[in-house]
């Protein structure tokens, strides 16, 4: 399986949320980020929806693959790697390449819920999110 073949997997399980944002007028691109040179043989794809109550937020973790990560409801404080902490509103993105340190994500808010959707591609048989 190519990489072309995996992202496009993983481009339609994002399908349904990012349509669910779509403004009339047609398709408009909500992200894009080049990607990390790969051999995807033996890799996987697996979606995973976190939710966080108001002012909860994760231990820093890294993941073994990418990680495309999709705001489903509220805002979600994000700080990867060398990059700014940064806060993302529903229906933005953003991308963590193979065991990049996610040091800080959690819930912006203190009083509404928050969740986002994961997209992890990662090898067959690795564990998906580890302590950092």
């Amino acid at each position: 399986m190519n990489r072309r073949t995996l992202l496009g997997g993983a481009g339609a399980l994002l399908a349904q949320a990012v349509l669910s944002n779509a403004q009339s007028g047609g398709p408009k691109v909500v992200f894009a980020h080049a990607l990390p040179e790969l051999n995807l043989k033996d890799w996987s794809v697996t979606a995973v929806e976190v939710s966080y109550g108001p002012g909860e937020s994760s231990a820093a973790h890294r993941h073994p693959g990418i990680t495309i990560a999709y705001v489903l409801e509220g805002e979600i404080r994000s700080k990867v790697g060398d990059d700014p902490e940064k806060t993302y509103a529903t229906g933005e993105m953003f991308l963590e390449t193979p065991n990049q340190l996610h040091g800080v994500s959690g819930n912006a808010s203190k009083t509404k819920p928050a969740r986002l959707l994961a997209i992890l591609l990662a090898e067959k048989g690795k564990q998906l999110t580890t302590p950092a």
